[in-house]
């Protein structure tokens, strides 16, 4: 499986970097990337992008390049965290939130974005222009009306759906959950076999911490990707073969097996040339927000 540098870049950041003062020795970088496959040239190439994309800062001090979220890198991966709970089933009220919008076309760039933030916060289509979602988005609505100024040309309801159909058959015109659970189903069937391998191999001492550190971070980075399609319907409205919450329990074991050794290494990378004394207190290394209690 090949990563992207720039976005392994942003998973280490969201997963250890960001419980460790937010900032990183570009040579710590490249030793950790390295362990993917990714050169020293990548990754200066990868960070020097998100450097001018405005996701990280850089700090010279002596003859050494720090690199630390910016403000806006902060609140994106405080914003990815609180998002990442959409993919838990929550408790239905029975109403349906519609945002109905006419942008304009000189506007064209804008729709596009608000598109991708609607499918991202888990409203799906029902017609042209027309998002709904059985879940309290309310906050989120009124964020992305302020965020791209569209409050002249939106129009958001809160109803009950009165027929002719069922409230299963709208999901099914809105969302193609078949092929949502499908896509769990590759998950579970990947990663079960992996689980059971790895686990017997470290209760055996045969898997260093630099391998488990690999692994976590792949495992994080491919369960990441159902935040963008898993629209975290209510359990009301899910089929009854729903794969999401096995695939979520998975999850939570191997993180957890994983968890010790992985972090282990990251710690004895970060030693070198970063301060350990600006960890999180508070950090604990088997918490992950992907992990459903």
């Amino acid at each position: 499986m090949s990563m992207n540098t720039r976005s392994m870049i942003f998973t280490i950041y969201g997963d250890y970097i960001r419980h460790y003062g937010n900032e990183i020795w570009i040579g710590s970088l490249i030793r950790l990337l390295k362990e993917f496959g990714h050169n020293d040239q990548a990754v200066r190439a990868a960070i020097s992008r998100m450097s001018k994309q405005g996701w990280v800062k850089a700090e010279k001090r002596g003859n050494k390049s720090y690199y630390s979220l910016t403000e806006r890198g902060v609140k994106r991966m405080e914003e990815a965290a609180k998002r990442i709970y959409k993919i838990r089933p929550e408790k239905w009220d029975g109403k349906w939130r519609i945002l109905v919008y006419t942008i304009p076309e000189e506007k064209r760039s804008v729709r596009d974005e608000l598109r991708k933030e609607l499918v991202w916060s888990g409203f799906g289509t029902i017609s042209n222009s027309c998002w709904i979602s059985p879940n309290n988005l309310e906050k989120q609505v009124y964020d992305l009306i302020d965020k791209y100024e569209i409050e002249p040309y939106v129009d958001f309801f809160i109803a009950q759906y009165d027929g002719p159909h069922t409230n299963k058959l709208l999901v099914e015109k809105c969302w193609n959950l078949e092929e949502i659970n499908q896509k769990y189903e590759e998950f579970i069937s990947v990663y079960s076999q992996k689980y059971i391998i790895d686990k017997h191999k470290i209760q055996r001492g045969e898997m260093s911490d630099a391998e488990c550190f690999v692994e976590r971070t792949k495992l994080v980075h491919e369960y990441r990707k159902f935040l963008f399609i898993d629209p975290g319907l209510p359990e009301e409205l899910l089929p009854n073969e729903w794969m999401g919450s096995h695939a979520a329990a998975l999850f939570s074991d191997y993180y957890k097996e994983l968890a010790v050794p992985a972090s282990r290494f990251f710690e004895s990378v970060f030693m070198e040339g970063n301060e350990l004394k600006k960890k999180d207190e508070e950090y604990d290394v088997y918490d992950h927000p992907f992990i459903v209690d």
